[in-house]
This record gives structure tokens, sequence and C-alpha cells, in this order.
């Protein structure tokens, strides 16, 4: 039996400065950014499969959308 892995991993999705959004794993060792929300939800599931094997991959991904915003005082 192998060992198993988190059983979900945490992003932070903010908007990119260029257009689009960036997302960042909360431990910080997974980024990527797309156009859309919906390509974002594809390129991060792509993104968390590279790092971890097939039986310890987390089971849901769980995002944390930042929106910062400024305004004239």
């Amino acid at each position: 039996m192998g060992a198993q892995g988190p059983t979900e991993i945490v992003f932070v999705v903010e908007d990119d400065a260029e257009g689009g959004f960036v997302a960042t794993a909360a431990w910080g060792s997974i980024i990527t950014q797309a156009g859309t929300l919906e390509e974002l939800r594809a390129m991060m599931r792509d993104a968390v499969a590279c790092p971890f094997e097939k039986t310890e991959r987390p089971k849901l991904i769980r995002l944390h959308y930042v929106r910062g915003e400024v305004f004239a005082a």
C-alpha cells in the first residue's frame, strides 16, 4: 500500500495584470495562469497531476479568489 497524499489542495486566484487569472497553490510550488476561469480550472487540474503520483493526487481543488481594488480617496 502506497503513501496517501493530501485530500485537497488550495489555490489563491488573483486577476492577472495583463488580463486573465493567476492561481498559486497555498504552499507556493504550483503556479498556473489562463485567460478565463474555465481555462484556469483545466490548467490547475493539469498542474496538480504533475507533482503527484496518481494514487497520491488530491481529490479536491479549492479556490480562494482575491480581488484587489484601488480607488481615489
